[in-house]
């Protein structure tokens, strides 16, 4: 996975966040409780922050003179507790 691939994940991961929210909050107008799931959008946060973590360490390694491929998705606790 590349650079552009990461990218475009992270812009699908995105999409789908908007989509899921944009679906309860029209929900909302016809019923109440319009909530988007919490279970995914907690996945989507996840997979957001790993793919953000990804990038950087490739970004990195790059500009270190080490080859980006040797970047590796690291656990989402991981990386949660790195970024809180």
């Amino acid at each position: 996975m590349d650079n552009q691939d990461i990218l475009e994940r992270i812009k699908a991961l995105v999409e789908e966040e908007h989509s899921l929210r944009e679906t309860a909050e029209e929900s909302n107008e016809i019923k109440s409780g319009g909530i988007p799931d919490p279970h995914r959008l907690r996945q989507l946060e996840e997979q957001l922050d790993q793919c953000w973590d990804l990038l950087r360490q490739r970004r990195a390694k790059k500009d270190y003179g080490a080859n980006p491929d040797e970047a590796r998705t690291r656990p989402a606790k991981q990386v949660e507790d790195y970024n809180g």
